[in-house]
Order: C-alpha cells, then sequence, then structure tokens
C-alpha cells in the first residue's frame, strides 16, 4: 500500500463560464487527507462544497492545481485512467442516493463490484456482508421503492464502500433525512470507515456530526481553512 496521503488537493481552482462571465468557485483550495482520518467538510450551501468533491473525486477536471490519489497525479490523466482509478481507490456518497430502481439493493451493490471485474458470486457475497453490517440482511432483495428512505441511503453507502475503497466522499449523506434517522445512518457510516481504515472527507451543515469526525475544514471564499 502507497505510503502516500490518499487523498490530496494542491492550489486547486474551478472556474464555470456564465452568462456575466467566468464565475471562480475554488480558488487554490489545498488538502491533504491522512491514512484513516475522516474530515468533516463545512460550507454553505452554494459555495462550491459539491464542486470541490466532485473534482477531489475525479468527476470533475479542476482548471489549474491538482488532484492526487495515493500520491499520483490524476488531473492530465485520460478519462479511462481516471475512471479506473474512482472505481477502485475511490467511494463516493450523494445527499440523493441514485440507485438503480429496478435492481434490488444486492443488486445495487453488486453492481460496481462486476464494472470492475469481480465475479457475480463474490460479488453478491460481499454485498451481503456490507448490508448485513447496516442491519440490511432481511432486505437484500427489495427494491429501493421498497425501502426507507434511511434503508436507501444504507445501501447507497454499501454500494460506495463495495470497491474497498482507500477514500470515502460523502456530500450531504444525511441531508435528507429526518434528524433520528441521520443521526443512526450517519454513527453507522462512522463505524464502517473506521472499521475498515478509511479516509473520509464528508460534507455536512451539521455542528454536531462535524463534532464527531478528527477534524474540521471550511470551504470559504474557494479555499479550504483548517485544512
Amino acid at each position: 500500500m502507497s505510503s502516500a496521503p490518499p487523498l490530496e488537493l494542491r492550489a486547486v481552482e474551478r472556474r464555470y463560464r456564465t452568462e456575466a462571465g467566468a464565475l471562480e468557485v475554488l480558488k487554490g483550495a489545498a488538502l491533504t487527507l491522512h491514512a484513516g482520518e475522516i474530515v468533516a467538510l463545512v460550507a454553505p450551501s452554494g459555495t462550491g462544497k459539491s464542486t470541490l468533491l466532485h473534482v477531489a473525486g475525479l468527476l470533475e477536471r479542476p482548471d489549474g492545481g491538482e488532484v492526487l490519489v495515493d500520491g499520483r497525479a490524476a488531473g492530465t490523466l485520460g478519462d479511462d485512467a481516471r475512471t479506473a482509478i474512482r472505481r477502485t481507490a475511490i467511494g463516493f456518497v450523494y445527499q440523493f442516493h441514485h440507485l438503480l430502481p429496478e435492481f434490488t439493493a444486492a443488486e445495487n451493490v453488486m453492481l460496481p463490484q462486476m464494472a470492475a471485474g469481480t465475479a457475480r458470486t463474490a460479488a453478491r457475497r460481499r454485498a451481503e456482508e456490507l448490508l448485513g453490517g447496516f442491519g440490511l440482511a432481511s432486505r437484500l432483495d427489495h427494491r429501493p421503492g421498497k425501502l426507507s428512505g434511511g434503508e436507501q441511503q444504507r445501501v447507497a453507502i454499501a454500494r460506495a464502500l463495495a470497491n474497498a475503497p482507500r477514500v470515502l466522499l460523502a456530500d450531504e449523506p444525511t441531508g435528507n433525512l429526518d434528524t433520528a434517522t441521520a443521526g443512526l445512518v450517519f454513527e453507522e457510516l462512522l463505524r464502517e470507515a473506521r472499521g475498515r481504515g478509511l479516509s473520509a472527507l464528508i460534507a455536512t451543515h451539521n455542528p454536531e456530526l462535524a463534532a464527531r469526525m478528527d477534524r474540521t475544514v471550511t470551504l470559504r471564499d474557494g479555499v479550504l481553512v483548517g485544512a
């Protein structure tokens, strides 16, 4: 395993073209996410939090600076190479679960594994292990429409963990749940992340949730404070 930080952002810039001109969202954001470290990302809505996570997760390319995953610069890599890194090294959890409605809970967790070349039987076994850890052993063959909001988000987290990533990125993963359910799901997310030795960058508006993590960084005027 690489001794380099699992994730590093170096002076990352991101801008968008608008009718009013260039909109600078990230203006040199820098962060080192250490092995096994769980970091809270705090920022008001509309300040670039999702953009930062998308750039960190190789879903968007930076306009300046560099994103390194396990010490490997990924900004200039081709799309296929970036996809391969995302598939094996990075897990992403969104505020809305984005589960495929026509597939069962187990199948949703199996699909990213099979896309990475895992045999169906092994993928099913891992799906059962992950979903069982989230208390969903009896819901494996239920489609998302038959699951509660909390259950759906648990499946989404299990899916993000399916390929044993080193880095977990989460964009308000409990923001769409009621307070009680959000607390439970978040506790399970932290337990799984710590138990598996993951490094995680988790965006949240909730100061109580942020306080449960190792440290907090704040996105302010396009740069990360406290990084």
